[in-house]
């Protein structure tokens, strides 16, 4: 009887050796990471059914989390009725910018997109609209010629045929990589939104966080009426930057959404559960007719 429960105390032994060693070299969870996901703001740990339910906006805290383009056409356009322009156009490495088609290479592969934005048209409640959605997935949403060739080109066919534009803007700034290409496609999409306006047609612009950089100092602050997320990170230059340049603490609410628009930047903050509801009214008020 004495060795049968040596036997039985060293398998035990056994299995928290086991056990530890597992989680030491990261093996397979008994849950997976795909199940549930953290809040990034109150660390609550939310299944990922729940999180569709709430448009992946935190049941506890209502911070709205990240999400990718494609999950917020999902939310916003009506289903079946989205059409994607220029697909298949993606970036090349034009400057031999050391590294930079490897790292477009993995943003490829992370995210099966081929560039950092996605255009088109579709329906909102039954309105038509021109759209583009931003991923900052995608090079964290940096705007290399490709992101503005693909925006100005959605902006020309808009103006043709008379859709109302909603732009969702999410970005870092412009693409280093690609140098003055890249800060040239500021003046080609502010200059195609002037013609777009200059025929009277309607344009909203969505900021979601973070939107900031040249993306923010041209077509994500155009907008006809100017939406933004809760807490979204709204700015140009970095805060470290600015409190260096101008030797003084900035207050906490700095560059977020609520701040700026007490500034007269953002005309209204929407919350996401709200926002297709919001964006079609707005259409509606401008002369939209559904089809």
């Amino acid at each position: 009887m004495e060795n049968l429960f040596k036997k039985r105390q060293n398998r035990l032994h056994l299995f928290e050796n086991f056990r530890h060693t597992n989680i030491e070299n990261n093996q397979p969870k008994e849950i997976p990471d795909y199940v549930f996901k953290n809040c990034e703001h109150c660390g609550e740990s939310i299944p990922y059914m729940e999180l569709q339910r709430t448009y992946y906006v935190c049941p506890r805290c209502g911070h709205h989390l990240k999400i990718s383009a494609r999950e917020r056409i999902r939310q916003l356009i009506d289903d079946g009725s989205f059409h994607e322009h220029d697909a298949l156009v993606e970036s090349k490495n034009e400057e031999h910018f050391a590294g930079y088609d490897e790292k477009l290479e993995k943003a490829k592969q992370a995210t099966g997109m081929h560039e950092a934005v996605i255009c088109g048209h579709g329906l909102i409640k039954g309105f038509p609209l021109a759209i583009a959605v931003m991923d900052s997935r995608f090079m964290m949403g940096s705007m290399g010629h490709v992101v503005g060739d693909k925006i100005t080109r959605l902006i020309e066919w808009a103006d043709k045929h008379s859709l109302p534009l909603l732009i969702s803007c999410t970005s870092g700034g412009a693409r280093m990589q690609e140098g003055i290409l890249s800060l040239m496609q500021m003046a080609k999409t502010s200059a195609a939104l002037k013609r777009f306006s200059d025929h009277g047609n309607f344009y909203i612009s969505l900021l979601t966080h973070p939107t900031t950089g040249g993306v923010s100092a041209s077509f994500a602050m155009l907008g006809d009426v100017i939406l933004a997320e809760p807490d979204a990170l709204v700015g140009f230059a970095g805060r470290r930057v600015i409190e260096k340049t101008v030797n003084e603490v900035l207050p906490p609410q700095f560059q977020h959404a609520e701040f700026v628009m007490e500034k007269g930047f953002i005309d209204r903050i929407v919350e996401r559960k709200d926002l297709k509801r919001t964006i079609a009214d707005l259409i509606l008020l401008h002369g939209g007719k559904r089809i």
